[in-house]
């Protein structure tokens, strides 16, 4: 289980609130059977023209091209609950969010991949455009003990539920790995449970 606590790298941001998950993922890629080629599809509907020719999006622009965190504006991940949005953010190469709000579903999705998805406020977020409009290649740490996001002198306050930064400091984000360490617990649970032993009772 890895412990997340810090997350450094230069940030990209993206324009607009209330981007769903059907434009972060287009639905027609969901028909993949694993999530390997999602980063791939990022933003596919903005970032490309009908005749495959890049648009001016942000992802597609070269300044931005190694950014590991994400800035985005109100109500990011809205929709559906897919989590191809989140799997396809964190294929890119982004390791963490930075937004005014994120909707629930979402933001726990990046959780389950280890990718905090942290509040702050529109003012925040509008310095922060500023920052990377004049400074694209500027850096970001977010510091999920001291919940702040560091850029250069500034300290700017983040949110985030307890729950998940809980889960975060503690290295309990990742469920599989979770259950994998407590395999015995879980067997012993099954066996206590009458629909696991066809109704027989455990020592039946």
């Amino acid at each position: 289980m890895t412990i997340v606590k810090q997350i450094s790298g230069s940030m990209v941001s993206i324009p607009g609130n209330d981007i769903d998950t059907d434009r972060i993922i287009p639905a027609r890629y969901l028909k993949e059977i694993t999530f390997e080629r999602m980063g791939d599809y990022l933003f596919a509907d903005a970032r490309y023209n009908p005749d495959g020719t890049l648009t001016d999006h942000p992802l597609n622009d070269p300044r931005y091209v190694s950014a590991s965190i994400m800035v985005v504006g109100r109500n990011f991940g809205c929709g559906s609950s897919r989590e191809h949005a989140p799997q396809s953010i964190k294929r890119y190469g982004i390791r963490a969010l930075i937004g005014e709000s994120f909707a629930e579903i979402f933001a726990g999705n990046c959780m389950s991949l280890g990718m905090p998805a942290v509040s702050v406020t529109p003012d925040v977020r509008q310095e922060l455009e500023g920052l990377l409009s004049d400074h694209p290649t500027i850096e970001a740490m977010i510091d999920l003990d001291d919940m702040v996001v560091r850029v250069g002198t500034r300290d700017y306050p983040i949110t985030l539920p307890a729950a998940r930064r809980h889960a975060f400091l503690n290295g309990t984000w990742n469920f599989s790995a979770l259950l994998s360490a407590n395999s015995d617990l879980v067997k012993a649970t099954a066996a206590r449970l009458p629909y696991m032993n066809a109704f027989r009772g455990p020592n039946a």
